[in-house]
């Protein structure tokens, strides 16, 4: 597995959490927790860092497979 893959991956599933907890914590009757919102922006930056890095991860592999078919052409062509 890539590193992007896994590191994309977990940041992507900590955000979901991350979200999850602070949506149910600010719609709890204890409005006097304000650990909601520190929750809710920890969940936006870290699954925004991990989708972000999944997408980069889908670039580099196309990125990289079309390096590999020019190296393969270029091969053929000189042969």
């Amino acid at each position: 597995m890539n590193k992007y893959l896994i590191r994309g991956t977990a940041f992507t599933v900590v955000g979901i959490l991350c979200l999850y907890y602070g949506i149910n914590l600010m719609k709890s009757d204890l409005t006097d927790n304000l650990w909601y919102k520190i929750l809710l922006i920890a969940g936006v930056l870290s699954f925004g860092y991990g989708f972000i890095t999944l997408i980069y991860r889908m670039f580099r592999k196309i990125d990289r497979n079309t390096i590999i078919d020019h190296r393969k052409s270029n091969k053929k062509q000189n042969n």
